[in-house]
């Protein structure tokens, strides 16, 4: 029984000195000799017993079997013990320090605090995110910035501040006037302030224009812009009145559908005009209104339709413009702004100069260059551009003058 008992405990032993040496090493090996020594003696005390008598032989097992069964006992009681020492000396890491001691009135959120924080802190937001879209949004504020993507800029118009003056005046009385809608009255510089500065700008451009229409194939003149607030109105009424100045025949076409506004710069009827004479229902006599302050013919707008575009690619637009090619020294065609609607695209193709008008600080070279290339794609002979609006200290924070108006093409006048 002892033999046993130590070869089971060079069992346990071997297997924690095969994780610490290999086979040949001393340790190992003694431990190897001393098993083979015990292994020996076990068989020879196993002869001896299978001499004795059967008797004696179930005895010694039976006493064996006890022996081993009270080992195992003795080894778990001890365990036990242990085990129990050392659950009664164990020191808990939680501790009461205090109480709980529960508030009289439930605790509740205070609703009216966190709306007027979330209303502030998401003023915060708003006006942070349009800062930063209009520090990273910068606009062209000079000619080369267009010239570096190889658009020729025609002319540079710089900003009235006479009218600028009197477009503010005129927005704040339609304000205390609770008007949304533009009324007569418009100021038109050519007429009432000849002298100004950008009128000297925009005869500069007639002078170019001279030269760029020369070989075109008809003296029909399109301008458009790369956006709203461009200013294209601006631009291509008062190049109609500063070349009639010169006593050309010029007649000045609304071709601007949806939120074009000339009857109140010219101060004239809008019942009859050009959506009217494309739609058939009138003729061209009767669209056709003289400017006298101007010095020149009109054709308005006429009716908001409801199809613009279709109406500009019938068959009358384009015999109205081989009429007025005919019949004028100059035909200047107003029409939408290219990144707005597809309009400019569908006249272009019966013109043969075209110029967009970009506002400083307002519009990016990317639009620039982006409605430049519509209108090439739709086969329109674009010439260049004009940088209207231009002041002497480059802030896009300043009030641009004279665009005449702000609009939005979802909406109807």
């Amino acid at each position: 029984m002892n033999v046993d008992n130590q070869l089971n405990e060079l069992t346990f032993r071997e297997a924690e000195i095969s994780q610490l040496y290999k086979k040949d090493h001393p340790t190992y090996r003694a431990l190897l000799e001393k098993r083979q020594t015990l292994e020996q003696e076990r068989k020879r005390l196993n002869k001896r017993v299978s001499a004795m008598p059967s008797t004696q032989q179930e005895v010694l097992r039976l006493s064996r079997d006890v022996e081993a069964g009270r080992a195992v006992y003795l080894q778990l009681l001890n365990r036990q013990q242990e085990l129990s020492i050392s659950k009664s000396s164990a020191i808990g890491n939680v501790r009461i320090i205090d109480p709980a001691v529960t508030q009289p009135q439930p605790v509740k959120p205070k609703k009216a605090l966190n709306v007027v924080l979330g209303f502030i802190l998401g003023l915060f937001i708003s006006v942070g995110a349009v800062l930063a879209r209009a520090m990273l949004r910068r606009g062209v504020e000079a000619p080369e910035q267009l010239e570096e993507h190889g658009i020729s800029v025609y002319a540079t118009i710089p900003m009235s501040e006479w009218l600028d003056k009197r477009t503010r005046l005129r927005k704040k009385n339609l304000f205390s006037n609770q008007q949304r809608h533009r009324t007569k009255n418009i100021p038109f510089l050519a007429v009432d302030n000849p002298a100004d500065s950008a009128v000297e700008a925009v005869r500069a451009l007639r002078t170019s224009l001279h030269f760029a229409m020369m070989e075109t194939e008809n003296n029909i003149l399109m301008i458009t812009g790369a956006t709203p607030d461009s200013g294209k109105t601006f631009v291509s009424s008062t190049l109609a009145a500063v070349i009639a100045q010169s006593d050309q025949k010029v007649l000045f076409i609304d071709a601007d559908l949806r939120r074009g506004y000339s009857h109140n710069l010219f101060t004239v009827s809008n019942e009859h005009g050009l959506s009217e004479y494309l739609a058939g229902k009138d003729e061209l006599n009767k669209v056709i209104q003289h400017f006298g302050k101007g010095g020149f013919d009109v054709i308005t707008r006429g009716q908001v339709p409801p199809n613009p575009s279709e109406l500009l690619m019938r068959d009358r637009m384009r015999q109205l413009l081989e009429w007025a090619n005919d019949h004028y020294d100059l035909v200047i065609v107003d029409t939408p702004p290219m990144l707005a609607v597809s309009d400019a695209a569908v006249v272009g193709r019966s013109v043969g100069t075209s110029l967009l008008v970009a506002r400083f600080g307002l519009n990016t070279a990317k639009e620039v260059s982006l409605s430049m290339q519509r209108l090439e794609q739709a086969g329109v002979n674009i010439k260049g551009a004009i940088l209207n609006g231009v002041i002497k200290r480059a802030s896009t924070a300043y009030s641009y003058g004279y665009n005449y108006y702000g609009y939005s093409y979802s909406e109807k006048e």
